[in-house]
């Protein structure tokens, strides 16, 4: 079993930066890959970013360049920097651990202004 928290959502302006945790409980969350999706208002969950137990990083072309998604196994914690933030990045963001199981977070909002 894996429990995942979210935090560091919040209010920020466009162009400013935010980092996302995902706090784990759980021996399985080393060996899973971790990802980051986020649902906006009306919209479907999205892929966001992905890095597997060995560290390879894949991202949505939306994002490339801008989030950089990462993790500490030692911590039991990942995380999603994001810079250069748009309104468009308006969202809850998941946090996911998929492989043995697979398992998600509550979400956290993050809100871009214009």
């Amino acid at each position: 079993q894996v429990q995942l928290v979210e935090s560091g959502g919040g209010l920020v302006q466009a162009g400013g930066s935010l980092r996302l945790s995902c706090a784990a409980s759980g021996s399985i969350f080393k060996i899973n890959a971790m990802g980051w999706y986020r649902q906006a208002p009306g919209k479907q969950r999205e892929f966001v970013a992905r890095i597997s137990s060995a560290g390879s990083a894949y991202y949505a072309d939306s994002v490339k360049g801008r989030f950089t998604i990462s993790r500490d196994n030692a911590k039991n914690t990942g995380y999603l920097q994001m810079n250069s933030l748009k309104p468009e990045d308006t969202a809850v963001y998941y946090c996911n651990s998929e492989g043995y199981g697979n398992y998600w977070g509550q979400g956290t909002q993050v809100t871009v202004s214009s």
